[in-house]
């Protein structure tokens, strides 16, 4: 004889004022249910338990490109949560109104006209797990999402995006949050629009990084909101870029004005790793720009300042090299002559190594060394090795360039 398990309402009464749904737990996944007096329950369904509070589960969402469409497999956790509104389309959009627990995206496959577009309130993460996609409408990634958001590129893959160069979009990588970036894999990314990769508010290279190339870009190559901070991995951009090489500002809000945050110093943050850019596309380039401060204590950068004009790091705040997490080694070499821009030809500025500061500005300006190496090579007519409009402090270290400073 089957066995039915009744659940009546007056049975539970103080726990349905808390809680108004059932989670029937089968195989590893559950299905939800609303309570209602004289609800019956199958026991011979082979229901692992029946629980009153959600369980916790793995909230892991897969999309598997292949040509022109893609499989988005959901589980059954989620599907009061997540929905794809793109069906079998490569173009997949995925809503999550879910704002308790993370959701992690699984993604791999390949498509020459697939994008991935994310919209959620939640703090999530994305697995690049040997994924291809080349947008012909627009970003390749878009994560519509205010809060942190983890990329993580699975060990040993290798993850291509590129973009739509007809499209609005504001990179090819392009989140409204905070990305924290780790996960032993390689990234390549062509921004064929606009940046390559952008992100609104801070953009953090881990430990963890394997290698991410930056192999075009029509803007930046790495735009960034708030801070810019690497602990490790490799970042290589190359000379197809045509602005500058990794920029950082203050995050505006809509009106654009700069927010209130104690996280919101446009400033660029190395403890480790390796950088080479090549920035020689346009002129008046920089390879590293940020309107804050430079804290560099550890890792191998290497910039080739090459059109006229470009700076291999500029500043607008104060600049601190030491080696607290590690040996610093900066290498620059300014080859570029002066910029022959319209709107700089009231006065021309030269090609140059290092710039700290900004005369125009009643804040910063400082370079103060403790330590690591930085060697800029003047090869460009006129160009310059590092300016200073701050004050110059030396304890440490070996600078091998000439330093004009006030």
């Amino acid at each position: 004889m089957k066995k039915i398990f009744s659940l009546l309402l007056f049975s539970f009464v103080l726990c349905s004022a808390y809680a108004q749904k059932a989670y029937l737990c089968k195989d590893g996944s559950y299905t939800t249910v609303s309570i209602e007096e004289g609800m019956n329950i199958d026991l011979t369904a082979g229901y692992d338990s029946i629980t009153f509070s959600k369980p916790q589960m793995g909230n892991d969402v897969y999309v598997v490109y292949n040509g022109t469409t893609a499989t988005v497999t959901i589980p059954s956790q989620l599907a009061d949560a997540v929905t794809c509104s793109s069906g079998t389309s490569s173009n997949v959009v995925l809503t999550n109104t879910n704002t308790t627990d993370e959701v992690s995206y699984i993604v791999s496959g390949s498509s020459s006209a697939g994008s991935l577009t994310i919209n959620a309130d939640y703090k999530m993460t994305v697995k690049l797990n040997g994924v291809s996609l080349t947008s012909t409408t627009g970003a390749a990634i878009d994560i519509q999402c205010g809060k942190r958001i983890d990329i993580v590129m699975g060990d040993g893959t290798t993850n291509t995006l590129a973009d739509y160069a007809g499209g609005t979009q504001k990179a090819c990588l392009t989140t409204k949050g905070h990305v924290e970036l780790s996960g032993a894999g390689t990234l390549n990314v062509s921004g064929n629009c606009n940046h390559a990769i952008r992100s609104k508010e801070y953009f953090q290279v881990k430990k963890s990084v394997g290698a991410i190339n930056i192999l075009k870009a029509v803007n930046d190559a790495i735009h960034v909101g708030q801070y810019f901070q690497m602990n490790g991995g490799t970042i290589t951009i190359d000379g197809n870029t045509l602005g500058d090489g990794i920029q950082v500002e203050y995050e505006t809000d809509d009106n654009d004005v700069v927010v209130e945050d104690e996280e919101n110093t446009a400033s660029v943050i190395i403890k480790g790793g390796t950088i080479n850019i090549t920035v020689e596309g346009s002129e008046d380039t920089k390879g590293i720009k940020a309107d804050g401060d430079v804290n560099i204590s550890g890792g191998t950068i290497t910039i080739y300042a090459n059109s006229n004009g470009s700076r291999g790091i500029q500043l607008d705040g104060n600049m601190t090299v030491s080696e607290d997490d590690g040996t610093t080694a900066i290498t620059i070499t300014a080859a570029g002559k002066r910029c022959t821009l319209a709107e700089d030809a009231a006065d021309p500025h030269r090609c140059m190594g290092i710039k700290v500061g900004d005369a125009d500005l009643a804040f910063g300006g400082d370079l103060t060394v403790n330590g690591g190496t930085i060697t800029v090579y003047n090869t460009g007519a006129k160009s310059k090795g590092i300016k200073v409009i701050g004050a110059y402090i030396v304890n440490g270290g070996t600078i091998n360039a000439a330093v004009d400073y006030e």
